[in-house]
Parts: C-alpha cells; sequence; structure tokens
C-alpha cells in the first residue's frame, strides 16, 4: 500500500478519498487553485500545495504542475478523482514517466473508450450488444442521411467525443435531419474540437441502467447495476441501486455484458459501463444496448458501495498498489436500497442556472452520508460546478430507502444561496417515480410541477416574524419589554411582497401572531409548536435575511428598522423607536441645529445598541425622552421644527 499519494482534484471527491486514505493510515496532498486556498479538502488533507489561478485551465488542468507537487512532497500516486485530467491518457503516460503510478486505468484502455465510434465497434467484437445504428468514418450529409433512413426514425446523432448531452440532436424526421446535423457537428466542434458524429436508433422508452465494473488489468468484476434514468438535459439528478424492476436473468446478462467489456480492454480499477434500456415492453435481457465507458470513479458511485459494502476507492488504491482483484464474483452481493440526490447552487425555477454565493448555513440530517466539499462560511465560485453535496441514504427496501431520501431531503438546510432542494424533494416524491416507473424523460414532462417555487404558508411568515423580532432565539418576551400589553410590528420581504404581523408576547414562550388573514398562537419550548401541534421547523438568521428550514428552505429579508424609522422621520420631523427598547443616552436639546446623518440618540433593543440618526436637516424644536427611559415601537423621541 502506498504511505502518501496526491489527489489531482478538488470538491467532494477530493474530501471523499482523503476519507478513505485516513481510514487506511495513507497521507494525503492536496492541490488547490488560488480561489480554492482554504477549501475543506485542503484543510482536509496532510499537505497542500498551490497550482495558482482561478480558472480550471490555470489550475486544476495543469498536469505539469500537479506531477512537480506529487514528486516534491514524495506522493507515490495521483488520484484523479473524476472530471479535469481523470481520463486524460496524455496525463496517464507523463504521471508514469515522473516514476509515479496513476490510480487508475491505462492510457490505452482510456484511448480505447474515448470515442464512441471506436468504442462501440470494439464492443461489438467483445460480444457487447450495442444499439443499431452507424459509426462509420464517413461524415458526408447525404450520406448520414441515408443512414439514419436504413435505421429508421426517430434516430440520436452524437458526436463520438466527450459527453455531458453535447453534440446531442434527436430527430423525429428525415425533413429535421439536415438542420440537427449542422447543430450538432458545430457543438461537438466547439465542445471537443472534433465534430464527427454517429447515428443511433432513438429509444422510445429509455432507461439509463449502468454497471460498476472493476478490474487489476486481467480479470474483471462486477458490482451490480445503478439506475440513472432521472436526468435533465443529459445529466444526471437521483441515481439509485439496484435498478428497479431488475430481473436476475437481465441482470446477470448485462453484467457479464460489462465484465467483458472491461476485459477487452485489460481495464485496471473502477468504471462504469453504460447502457440504454428500452424499457418499453418492461425490463428485457435482449432489450439493452451499450452506450459508453466511463473510466474513472463515477459520482454515483456511493450508492453502489452503500449495497455491496465496498469502499471503492480503497479497492483502487490496493489495485493500484499492485494487489490482484480483493473479491470474486461470486462474493459480491447486493443488500437493501440506496438513493443519492445531487444537491446544486442552482436556480431549477430559473431555467436551472447555476448560482453562486457564501454560505450562510449548511447542516444534514444526523445519519444521512452527506459527501460534500463545502462548510458553512464557504463560497460557491463561478470557476467552478456548483455541487453543494451528494445526499446518500440507504435502507432494507427501495420503499423504505426512497423514504429516507425524502427525510433527508426535508432536514437539509442550506442558506446563503438559491439552491436545486425543493425540485429535489418534489422528485423523490413523485408518484411515477415511487412506483420505480422512471426513464428519461420523466423530468421534462413534469417539469413544470417539479420547478414551481415553494410558497411560505402563514404559519412559515409567522416563524419568520418571530425571528425578524428576535424572539426565536431564546430570549423571553417578560426579560425583553417591561410593559404590558407586549405588542410588537414586524415586517418582512418575501421575493418583492412585503409581509406585515403583529406579534403579541403570551408569556412563558407564547405568543400570537396576526398575519393577513390568518391568526396563530406560536410556542417555543424547545421546539416549535404553531396553535398546538408541534412542528419540525428551524431557522437562521443573518446579514438582513431569516431563513426558516422547514421540508423546504423559505428566506425572507428584513427592512432594517432604523432605514425605515428613517424614511417615517423624514416625512413627520419626528424621529420615532424602531423598536421597544431602552433609551441610553440622548446626544441633543431642543434649538440644537442637526445635519441629515447627525447622531440623535441610542436606543438598546434586542440586546443591541442602535444609532438613531436625523433624517434631514432641521432645529430640534422637542426632546421627548431622556437616558435611562424604557420607550415602545413607535414612541416620538426628538421632533424637528417644520421646514
Amino acid at each position: 500500500m502506498f504511505t502518501k499519494i496526491l489527489i489531482a482534484n478538488r470538491g467532494e471527491i477530493a474530501c471523499r478519498v482523503i476519507d478513505t486514505c485516513r481510514r487506511l493510515g495513507v497521507q494525503t496532498v492536496a492541490v488547490h487553485s488560488d480561489v480554492d486556498r482554504d477549501a475543506r479538502h485542503v484543510a482536509m488533507a496532510d499537505q497542500a500545495v498551490s497550482l495558482g489561478g482561478a480558472a480550471p485551465a490555470d489550475s486544476y488542468l495543469r498536469g505539469d504542475a500537479i506531477i512537480a507537487a506529487a514528486r516534491a512532497t514524495g506522493a507515490q500516486a495521483i488520484h484523479p478523482g473524476y472530471g479535469f485530467l481523470s481520463e486524460n491518457p496524455e496525463f496517464v503516460e507523463a504521471v508514469e514517466a515522473a516514476g509515479l503510478v496513476f490510480i487508475g486505468p491505462s492510457a490505452s484502455a482510456i484511448r480505447a473508450m474515448g470515442l464512441k465510434d471506436a468504442a462501440k465497434v470494439l464492443m461489438e467484437e467483445a460480444g457487447v450488444p450495442v444499439v443499431p445504428g452507424y459509426q462509420g468514418e464517413g461524415q458526408d450529409p447525404a450520406d448520414l442521411a441515408a443512414e439514419a433512413d436504413k435505421i429508421g426514425y426517430p434516430v440520436l446523432i452524437k458526436a463520438v467525443a466527450g459527453g455531458g448531452g453535447k453534440g446531442m440532436r434527436k430527430v423525429d424526421a428525415p425533413d429535421g435531419f439536415a438542420d440537427a446535423l449542422d447543430a450538432a457537428q458545430s457543438e461537438a466542434k466547439k465542445a471537443f474540437g472534433n465534430a464527427h458524429v454517429l447515428i443511433e436508433k432513438w429509444v422510445t422508452t429509455p432507461r439509463h441502467i449502468e454497471v460498476q465494473v472493476f478490474g487489476d488489468g486481467t480479470r474483471a468484476v462486477h458490482l451490480f447495476e445503478r439506475d440513472c434514468s432521472l436526468q435533465r438535459r443529459h445529466q444526471k439528478v437521483i441515481e439509485e441501486a439496484p435498478a428497479p424492476g431488475m430481473t436476475p436473468e437481465m441482470r446477470a446478462a448485462m453484467g457479464d455484458a460489462a465484465v467483458r467489456a472491461a476485459e477487452a480492454i485489460g481495464y485496471a480499477g473502477a468504471g462504469t459501463v453504460e447502457f440504454i434500456v428500452d424499457a418499453s415492453d418492461g425490463l428485457r435481457a435482449d432489450r439493452f444496448y451499450f452506450m459508453e465507458m466511463n473510466t474513472r470513479l463515477q459520482v454515483e458511485h456511493p450508492v453502489t458501495e452503500a449495497i455491496t459494502g465496498v469502499d471503492l476507492v480503497e479497492w483502487q488504491l490496493r489495485v493500484a498498489a499492485g494487489e490482484t482483484l480483493p473479491a470474486r464474483q461470486e462474493d459480491l452481493t447486493i443488500t437493501g436500497h440506496a438513493f443519492e440526490a445531487r444537491l446544486y447552487a442552482e436556480d431549477a425555477a430559473g431555467g436551472f442556472l447555476p448560482q453562486t454565493g457564501t454560505l450562510t448555513h449548511l447542516a444534514f440530517p444526523a445519519g444521512v452520508r452527506a459527501e460534500t466539499g463545502v462548510r458553512p462560511g464557504d463560497t460557491i465560485s463561478p470557476w467552478y460546478d456548483p455541487m453543494i453535496a451528494k445526499i446518500v441514504v440507504h435502507g432494507p427496501t427501495r420503499a423504505t430507502a426512497l423514504l429516507s431520501l425524502e427525510r433527508a431531503l426535508a432536514g437539509t438546510q442550506v442558506a446563503g444561496t438559491v439552491t436545486n432542494l425543493s425540485f429535489l424533494r418534489k422528485l423523490a416524491q413523485h408518484e411515477g417515480f415511487k412506483a420505480g416507473e422512471v426513464d428519461t424523460g420523466l423530468i421534462d414532462r413534469d417539469v413544470a410541477a417539479l420547478t414551481a417555487r415553494p410558497v411560505p404558508c402563514s404559519r412559515t411568515r409567522a416563524l419568520a416574524a418571530l425571528a425578524a423580532l428576535g424572539l426565536d432565539r431564546g430570549q423571553d418576551a417578560e426579560a425583553l419589554h417591561l410593559w404590558t400589553p407586549l405588542s410588537w410590528t414586524a415586517r418582512l420581504i418575501w421575493r418583492d411582497e412585503a409581509i406585515l404581523a403583529q406579534v403579541t408576547g403570551l408569556g412563558a414562550g407564547r405568543y400570537r401572531v396576526v398575519l393577513e388573514g390568518a391568526d396563530h398562537e406560536v410556542t417555543r419550548d424547545g421546539g416549535w409548536r404553531i396553535d398546538g401541534a408541534p412542528i419540525a421547523a428551524d431557522l437562521a438568521t443573518g446579514a438582513g435575511r431569516i431563513h426558516v428550514f422547514w421540508g423546504n428552505t423559505y428566506s425572507f429579508d428584513v427592512p432594517d428598522p432604523l432605514a425605515v424609522a428613517a424614511a417615517a422621520g423624514a416625512a413627520s420631523g419626528v424621529v420615532e423607536a424602531p423598536m421597544p427598547g431602552l433609551v441610553k443616552s440622548v446626544f441633543v436639546i431642543p434649538g440644537d441645529t442637526v445635519a441629515a446623518g447627525d447622531r440623535l440618540a441610542i436606543l438598546e433593543a434586542m440586546k443591541m445598541e442602535h444609532t438613531l440618526v436625523a433624517a434631514r436637516d432641521g432645529v430640534v424644536a422637542e426632546v421627548l425622552v431622556e437616558g435611562g427611559q424604557q420607550v415602545e415601537a413607535g414612541a416620538a423621541l426628538v421632533r424637528l421644527e417644520e421646514e
């Protein structure tokens, strides 16, 4: 086993690799860009080396700098994670030329699967079923159109290089072929520098099922399948293992095909053989077809680990260090069911656009495997993938695991950026998904309902109103306010909607909250009760915002009470107390001339001191309070002469 390795990656996968290395007693070296200098993976590693820059091309894609860092720190091997340089055969060769070990497949194996057309031919030779289609060298538009006619519409035009849905177009009829071909080739050329395409038969009820394989360069085993059919624009959203509806016959056939694929290229390490399945007549052993092989660890590998009990990163390290396969095929079994949901900083309702921001709050429920590369206070940068975490659950059955996923998502708390958390929850509750009726078109068919923004109910707004007054943090109303009745006004903003709430203290942590069209009694006694019913809600405040975590995340803006008071004072010439409190100091007397912004008094409220200032130039006509006086919200403190 190695004593020290370098991880040529960032984020949650770098942290994931470090976790296994710690358990095995292997030291780790992190690399980082300038913007990642304080990242979680850097803090977790035993050593860290800066690669400079911010963009991947200036940091995580600098193979020469990564190799130099490995040699300088005494690392014996490099783990590439996924993405970046993980499937770059030239990087593999450079690592080996430097006398280091690449923890992954050989350069030749990566090249064999790097182009979809060549890989498809190789798989046919190995006896692996492939989608009917054309993957020849000829790229004349007329010839490609003729091949599409032979295959039969609908067809899929697919770039032979790259992935992620780029350079792909579905064509339903011959009259749309020419435009789709031009668009696919143009996109492929820009994305991959290669405009070459292949043509495949479009599968009408497609499911994306992949098989985890592991090889030692001579032989391989499979660790069963994962269903990745819940996709958006060819990007996976929720993965599960095993695949719902899978039969023993089809599992055996797919597993055998995946092992043949791996052994055909002398594969070493963890890899995934991806299949497209025609589910129009259920899952049948004669209706799955090879799509591609990912020659690296996959983002969704934790669900396989959950059902097999295997640490795939440990296997990667052992095989790369020269050991043989840690298990035989007959040693591997499936226990229970697992799901993984990808939590991103993205606006699902706004077209899934990536978001940035500083995570002011981040928490995951106890007992949930949350693979993350960020912590509270970290910034989601525009430079990299906006993944916040992978939330992984396991249960004895699919139904119980799915219930655990829904609860885990409901209990996940994120503030400081827009996320897809509500979208994921709705997917977990989708009746078709719950029934196992999944295919790659499910999200697109129901996208409007799945991406609708959740609206806070009156109970959620009542909690936010208490937080706006500081009554969520354990202060007792009687200790804060010494008069009767105890009544305050809370102002909130939710998505440009102004919310006004009247809050009355009823004693012993009890409050009445009156909003437009609603009246609730809220009790704080360690947890929350609303109208007598216990609720599982948490609150977080900061930077002028209140976040209520109750299944979804509801974020409210709190108008600055001093700004509100100043605006009112400017109009009337009267400076009022914006909230109940104690007048600590008064700085003016009648007859004083003041300018806009001059200090008039200090009010102590909610254990903070608030400076009240003149909203306009003028002359002090009256001082209506003195230091040490307790005042209510709205009490007049200073009046200026009329202009």
